[in-house]
């Protein structure tokens, strides 16, 4: 009797084979450029990484002694907001994976290519916990900086404590900060303190400046609210086991009927080229069918990364097709891009807070459009003056 009993709880459930066969395949599917290009990116098919890419081990309780049914213990509900590196020859993603009890936690997932066969590893990260602990954890940007660490900044959420009584969702947010340099075991700093209000977007430059650490942020008053914040900061910080910003400023506003009027906030850490510091953003404005996110480039100077030099009017993607729903609709977001050796860029954008994308481009088209595309005129009528340049300037052409 003894013996039968050890055997049956080790025989595994029922559907074992079918959900892993599935889930290869999901894995192992290629990937493919779509057919229609602007010239700057390409849009890949397929999403790189879903909630069904999370490990059936993660999921299931593989025993059939305690799960005969074969039932879905812990359900995923998105995989998206990854940030993104290159560690060795693998294409990483350190992705924010969020569970249907509404909790984020990060994983990494590989690839060989960049483009597919995005693969978890066997479990998510372990970030250790400071006194005042993580309520809910978000959107890591990962940043491989001069010092020798790989940087994870992420989004730390715990409850408002000055909320009333009755009040069960407001929040304080705040920039987490982790460093590893093996991407398995990572050590907790403190929090960042600023004095600027709430950070949800916080992004570490790659080299120092000045002897000092350089940090984008996006201070806001609230949780929600933006108010006078929102615009992309640009602070230095002497020690990231002390990270106190000073001298913080707004180097990128928030500018009336833009893609940009009602948020402001960096994305990945910006890339180095010749012609200066190459930057993605996101940028936010009110709508009647509520917020819409985008994402836009700009440049900063080579040598003085708090004068920003280049800015091509309007986004640069934007949601399209099945990408416009989700759980929040009409969202594109992007922490996360790996410049490769070759020049090529990998862009990796989230859709409506649902799944992860990819689009290929390359170091030489973005820094052209982002220094060659018209800029923002702020008016109708300079839209037109611009069109109409466009069209002067093409009739030799034609």
């Amino acid at each position: 009797m003894g013996n039968d009993m050890i055997t049956d709880r080790l025989v595994r459930i029922p559907n074992y084979d079918a959900l892993t066969t599935a889930h290869q395949q999901l894995i192992e599917q290629k990937n493919s450029p779509v057919g229609e290009s602007n010239g700057i990116y390409t849009r890949y098919k397929n999403p790189v990484i879903t909630a069904a890419h999370a490990p059936i081990a993660w999921r299931y309780d593989l025993n059939a002694a305690t799960n005969p049914h074969g039932m879905e213990r812990i359900g995923i509900n998105a995989a998206f907001n990854a940030g993104a590196m290159k560690w060795g020859n693998k294409y990483l993603m350190a992705v924010r994976v969020e569970g249907v009890d509404r909790k984020s936690f990060f994983a990494i997932a590989e690839s060989p290519n960049g483009v597919d066969n995005f693969q978890f590893w066997d479990k998510p990260c372990v970030i250790p916990q400071l006194e005042d602990v993580d309520t809910n954890v978000y959107d890591m940007r990962l940043v491989a900086h001069e010092d020798g660490y790989v940087y994870g900044i992420f989004c730390t959420e715990r409850k408002d404590p000055d909320a009333p009584a009755g009040d069960t969702s407001a929040a304080v947010a705040n920039a987490g900060i982790v460093r590893s340099k093996d991407l398995i075991n990572w050590e907790r700093l403190p929090d960042l303190v600023s004095n600027t209000g709430q950070q949800r977007n916080v992004v570490l430059h790659p080299e120092f400046v000045n002897g000092k650490y350089a940090l984008y942020t996006r201070p806001q008053d609230g949780f929600i609210d933006v108010g006078s914040g929102g615009g992309i900061g640009l602070g230095f910080v002497d020690n990231m086991e002390n990270p106190v910003v000073q001298d913080e400023k707004i180097i990128f506003g928030k500018v009336y009927h833009t893609i940009y009027e009602l948020k402001n906030g960096l994305g990945p850490a910006p890339i180095k080229t010749e012609k200066g510091w190459l930057h993605m953003a996101h940028g936010v404005r009110n709508t009647a069918a509520g917020l819409r996110y985008t994402l836009y480039l700009f440049m900063t100077d080579l040598h003085d990364i708090s004068k920003v030099t280049h800015v091509p009017a309007g986004y640069f993607m934007a949601p399209e097709d099945g990408e416009r729903v989700g759980d929040v609709s009409n969202v594109l977001f992007s922490n996360g891009w790996i410049p490769d050796e070759d020049g090529t860029v990998y862009i990796y954008y989230a859709s409506s807070d649902t799944r992860m994308h990819v689009a290929v481009s390359t170091i030489d088209k973005l820094v052209d459009y982002a220094m060659n595309t018209p800029a923002d005129t702020f008016t109708s009528a300079g839209s037109v003056d611009t069109i109409i340049k466009m069209v002067d300037n093409n009739s030799k052409f034609l």
